[in-house]
Order: C-alpha cells, then structure tokens, then sequence
C-alpha cells in the first residue's frame, strides 16, 4: 500500500476562519473540502514543506505556527500521515494557484463540510482549540 506524508495547514484569518480548498474532482478523494497542504518530499523537513505547499497552492507566505496534530488514516488504495499545523499569521491574500476553489469559513460551520474521512479528526481538533 502507497504511504504518503503530507503537511497540512490550518490556516487562521484575523476573525479566526479557516481556510478550505476543495480537491479536484479527478484527484484522490476529489471533490471534498480540506484543509490545504502536500507531500512532504524526501529529505524535506515538515515546515520547509508546509511554507513550500502553501506558496505554490495558494501564494501566501507562511508566519508564525504550532503543531496540533497527526493523524494516520488508512484509505483503501493509500495509508496517510498528516502532521497538521495551525498557522497563525502568514503573508499574502490567499488565491487558487492551483485553479483550486478556495473558502474561508468560521468554525462552526465546518460540520457543513463534506471532508475525506482522515480531515475528520483535524476537524474535532479545529472545534476544540477555537472554542478554548
């Protein structure tokens, strides 16, 4: 079974929403909301690829972060390691680089959402540190 690391972003606006993109249609688990992110390549630490997806994926440069999480998920086809930072500030207006749909949401409505399956515990995380 594929394994892939990704480095995933919970990214905060001043009124603490929080950025979603919505995956391709033709990518795995497409169609559904996330939260933004990607691989993380080898040799590559997991900030270096966490400033690196979310420059090329929405064009903003990454500030101040904490870890919140990791989550492990085993898809059918693929086995996931998400290691999920809350970005706090970060430089830039946040676009689609990718062509990607981009909304920003408060977290109460993020039960709305339809996520893949392995989104679902960054969810419960996201409820938790913003309702604190």
């Amino acid at each position: 079974m594929q394994r892939v690391h990704v480095a995933v972003g919970v990214i905060l606006d001043p009124q603490q929403r929080i950025l979603l993109t919505r995956r391709a249609v033709d990518s795995h688990q497409g169609g559904l909301w996330e939260f933004p992110g990607g691989k993380v390549e080898a040799g590559e630490d997991l900030l270096s690829a966490l400033s690196r997806e979310l420059r090329e994926e929405l064009g903003i440069e990454v500030g101040r972060t904490t870890a919140l999480l990791a989550v492990q998920h085993d898809y059918a086809d693929k086995a996931v390691l998400l290691d999920v930072h809350v970005v706090w500030d970060f430089v830039g207006e946040a676009q689609g680089m990718e062509g990607q749909p981009l909304e920003w949401v408060r977290a109460q409505d993020l039960a709305q959402r339809q996520f893949p399956a392995a989104n679902q515990p960054i969810v419960s995380a996201v409820l938790a540190l913003l309702s604190a």
